[in-house]
């Protein structure tokens, strides 16, 4: 569990660490805008296009050879990255490190649904739940923290080269800790889906390349995209439905959205939580930066009592039995609207050499609510699905919460711009940036309901 963690935890991390380092990193390199904006969304996209035929490929090919490969891949790249000379190899490298990343984070949730049943399996997925928000949220302080140490003239290039070390002894344990992949026979050919994972690749890329390059003009230029991504992820369910009528076994079987209880609402609530949790990171790091003029260790520590409450609370929400999961997961979702309100209005009314410490007590509510909603809902989704689907699904879970990632961090960063456009100060950014942030939370909470009232229909009909 640990050693597959660990790893989870690096390649998790890596999505919103560099952002406290994209100035340093601008300047080592003498990367243009566009290109030190490609450092950040490139890894987010190449992640966000792999991950379900990743997934499908550890359920043919065995979860441990596929684990082993991913991780090997992860700190070769990272290492690319770290030693990159010029602007575009650092690219090329955050590219390959993403899609070595999205192999590897199936692999996670795959082997969880593999090695535990029952009540231990639940807090398996507390863990895991963890490891999600924790890596996210610490990512600033972390990045922070390697600045400060190693000086921000080549501190960027331990941000990425941290990964090797850690990722070597992570390769070394879980070579010796993991199962065996079970044997595969000669069936393969008929377990995997290439039209299928072209079909949705095609798809996930027209909604994230212009969400990925919005500050760079990306959805004025690109949006007939969204239109096209309609049509092709249409055209790859028809595909999936006819595969599967064939009796071959599709990317992502139509039976997880049309026969699997929870799980259609629990990508659901991932996708719209993501969107809201992930898109805060960036605003904060810009309003304490640029607004208040914080170092990036210290706009790192002023966001640490969310993580400090996130990681709490998903270690113990993992133990919740499955009756109170749903309720939890709703729970969580008001403190964190209420954590985030409550954040903004600080914002507003406190001096700005109070601010970081007067946000400590409203973060920490939304931590704890954020902690509540991820290791439930990834519990809840997969509940009812069948060990052999385990990496795709979680791979589509995963592939939910990547373009609710870079849709936020668009979505959050162009409102707080634009409030700064207008005329609006720092403080009015931050404080309409989080307000924009609790609305996709609340759309959350509405499907979180929805979800708690039809559970609570299957479990009378079951009774």
């Amino acid at each position: 569990m640990w050693a597959t963690q660990l790893a989870g935890f690096m390649s998790l991390l890596d999505v919103s660490i560099v952002t406290v380092a994209l100035p340093s990193m601008q300047r080592g390199v003498g990367a243009s805008a566009a290109e030190i904006q490609w450092v950040v969304s490139g890894y987010a996209l190449a992640f966000g296009l792999v991950l379900v035929g990743a997934g499908r490929l550890g359920d043919a090919l065995g979860r441990r050879r596929m684990f082993l490969v991913s991780l090997a891949a992860f700190v070769l790249t990272s290492a690319l990255c770290g030693m990159a000379p010029t602007a575009e190899l650092l690219v090329l490298g955050r590219l390959a490190q993403g899609i070595a990343a999205g192999f590897l984070g199936p692999q996670n949730s795959g082997l969880i649904q593999d090695l535990f049943r029952g009540p231990e399996r639940a807090r398996a997925f507390g863990v895991f739940g963890a490891t999600v928000g924790l890596s996210t949220a610490v990512g600033p302080i972390v990045g922070g923290v390697i600045l400060a140490l190693a000086g921000e003239e080549h501190g960027w290039r331990w941000v990425f080269l941290v990964n090797v070390p850690i990722g070597l002894v992570a390769l070394v344990v879980a070579s010796r800790v993991l199962p065996a992949s079970p044997a595969v026979d000669g069936r393969v050919s008929r377990r995997l889906d290439p039209v299928g994972a072209l079909l949705l690749g095609a798809g996930v890329l027209c909604v994230l390349l212009p969400v990925v390059s919005a500050e760079d003009g990306g959805v004025a230029r690109l949006w007939w995209l969204f239109p096209l991504a309609v049509l092709v992820l249409a055209g790859f369910a028809r595909w999936e439905l006819r595969w599967a009528r064939r009796g071959r076994e599709p990317l992502l079987d139509p039976v997880l959205v049309t026969g699997t209880p929870g799980y259609k609402t629990g990508a659901l609530v991932g996708l719209t939580y993501f969107v809201g949790f992930s898109g805060i990171w960036l605003a904060f790091a810009l309003f304490f930066q640029l607004g208040l003029g914080y170092t990036p260790l210290e706009s790192g520590l002023a966001v640490t009592p969310f993580a400090i409450g996130s990681a709490v609370a998903a270690g113990l929400a993992g133990r919740v039995r499955p009756g109170l999961a749903r309720p939890l997961t709703s729970a969580g979702l008001v403190a964190v609207v209420l954590g985030l309100g409550a954040t903004a209005l600080v914002l507003l009314a406190v001096p700005s050499h109070l601010a970081g410490w007067a946000v400590a007590a409203p973060l920490l509510v939304a931590g704890l609510g954020g902690g509540a909603v991820i290791s439930p809902n990834i519990n809840l989704s997969l509940e009812a699905v069948p060990v052999r689907m385990a990496g795709a699904a979680a791979g589509a879970l995963q592939t939910g919460q990547r373009i609710g990632s870079a849709v936020g961090t668009a979505v959050l960063a162009a409102v707080f711009y634009g409030v700064l456009g207008s005329g609006g100060g720092h403080r009015h950014a931050i404080a309409v940036a989080l307000g924009t942030a609790c609305v996709f939370v609340l759309v959350a909470l509405a499907v979180s309901l929805v979800e708690l009232r039809a559970r609570r229909r299957r479990d009378g009909a079951a009774a």
